[in-house]
């Protein structure tokens, strides 16, 4: 198929069936010099086409066409695309390059953002993925409205991508925007989309998206393997240290020896990465934690790093795939940037968004848990610790600050915490201990434990370790 730069990918199949094709704009403002396009010369077309994974609704905004805006007939289309989607039980894939509303048909066209944005939320409460490839360019209310939307979003790399062109943000603002503004490079930086795809990977890409497998999670060149099994520290201290091991694997690693397909889902905090992943050919979604992503080799959660977390738990949810998160971080960043973007406020948010899950959840604590910012991510049905790692209330250094005025006794505080994976299993924290350097035992027990856990059962263990620790009253004596 013999295609424009600015028209779909290189890749993409025709429509085997072509919607709406004789919706045309009636011209509401009758705006001089303006003559509505025929139907055939309309910015966006629908429809369905096959891909090898399976049928798929598709949705193009093409820029060479009004600039690929959204005006009434084109909003239209973009609507009855996504219902019939949900009605036919499809996935949907869209091309999207546009200059935003149509400004010639005024505020029924700006009505478009929402009626679109609506079309995507029966989408998404019908449970079906929508992923986007925003192409050169997108902008205004279609990035600002269904566009973004997309379960998974990736951008043509070179693209202008932003909410306001940069003639507009010139005008209102008095000078154009830097060069390193308004990129689709930006927006992957910023965690805005996921993936930079080129015009020939286009297809590939949403086929993974929307289908899975995708390609295998490669890790950064120097990164730990699991080494063979060693004996774990038997003093607490020993075993945090053990456990902060720059040469111990972190979850990212794990989720790459776990998982077989991965697709990136971007956020702003690179301590915490989330995917679609598969794992014995069987789909999930995986949030992981990567210690090993700061210098300090310390993975302090951002409130970015949450809220990646909240959208992947939502995800799963809306698409009814089991979650799988990895553990590895001494807490929450404290410092004056995190505060000032509601870093408690994420944790509980995340809490939140765990405890409506019903679609099982397992965690595994791979290296060190610590406080709040590791709690929220194991809040699960099944919770597991490998056997060198450790978990604790609070990081043995913040602890001795609070408790004793003086962090250098850490290692004493560690002591009393029975922080270690034999002390937590016998408290009843956890559900089972695994070996940590046996890869294929670690998957065989996150796999079963996937299968045979009852959502909701995080609740029950979780009340059962607490009302096992209250101290029983006394028997009241009765009067004679």
């Amino acid at each position: 198929m013999t295609v424009e730069r600015n028209h779909v990918c290189l890749s993409m199949p025709p429509l085997t069936h072509e919607w709406d094709v004789d919706l045309a704009s009636a011209n509401p403002l009758r705006f001089p010099g303006y003559d509505a396009p025929a139907p055939q010369d309309e910015s966006v077309r629908t429809g369905v086409t096959e891909h090898p994974r399976g049928p798929l609704v598709v949705i193009e905004c093409r820029f060479d066409r009004h600039g690929g805006t959204m005006g009434v007939a084109a909003g239209e289309r973009i609507v009855r695309a996504f219902d019939r989607a949900r009605e036919e039980r499809l996935p949907v894939a869209a091309f999207v390059a546009s200059g935003g509303a149509r400004l010639q048909e005024g505020l029924v066209s700006l009505t478009q953002m929402a009626r679109t944005a609506g079309a995507v939320g029966r989408l998404r409460r019908a449970g079906l993925p929508f992923a986007a490839v925003l192409r050169p360019h997108t902008t205004g209310g279609v990035y600002a409205s269904w566009a973004s939307l997309a379960d998974v979003l990736a951008a043509e790399p070179g693209a202008t991508i932003g909410f306001a062109g940069p003639r507009v943000v010139a005008q209102v603002t008095g000078s154009f925007p830097p060069a390193d503004s308004h990129t689709a490079e930006a927006a992957y930086t910023q965690g805005r989309v996921d993936a930079l795809v080129g015009p020939e990977a286009h297809w590939v890409w949403l086929g993974n998206a929307l289908y899975g497998p995708g390609p295998a999670l490669r890790l950064p060149p120097g990164r730990p393997l699991p080494a063979p099994r060693k004996p774990v520290p038997r003093d607490p201290w020993a075993a945090v240290l053990h456990a902060r091991d720059p040469r111990r694997p972190s979850g990212l690693e794990w989720s790459a020896l776990l998982t077989e397909g991965w697709v990136e889902l971007r956020g702003g905090d690179p301590a915490v990465r989330a995917g679609l992943a598969v794992m014995a050919g069987e789909r999930l979604v995986v949030v992981a934690m990567d210690r090993h992503s700061r210098p300090d080799a310390a993975a302090r959660v951002l409130p970015a790093g949450f809220r990646l977390a909240q959208r992947a738990f939502d995800l799963a949810e809306r698409l009814r795939l089991p979650v799988l998160t990895l553990i590895d971080t001494p807490g929450a960043e404290p410092g004056p940037a995190a505060e000032a973007d509601g870093v408690a406020g994420e944790i509980a948010r995340t809490l939140l968004a765990m405890s409506g899950l019903t679609v099982p959840t397992v965690a595994v604590c791979v290296g060190e848990g610590g406080s709040g910012g590791a709690m929220a991510f194991a809040y699960t049905d099944r919770l597991f610790l490998l056997e060198g790692s450790v978990f604790s209330v609070i990081g043995p250094e913040p602890g001795a600050a609070v408790l004793f005025r003086d962090a250098s006794r850490a290692a004493e505080l560690a002591r009393s915490f029975r922080l270690t994976a034999v002390e937590l299993a016998r408290l009843g924290v956890v559900d089972d201990v695994l070996p940590d350097g046996d890869v294929d035992a670690v998957r065989s027990a996150v796999l079963a434990a996937l299968r045979e856990a009852h959502p909701g059962e995080r609740d029950a263990r979780m009340d059962r370790l607490a009302r096992s620790h209250l101290r029983r009253p006394a028997m009241m004596c009765r009067p004679e």
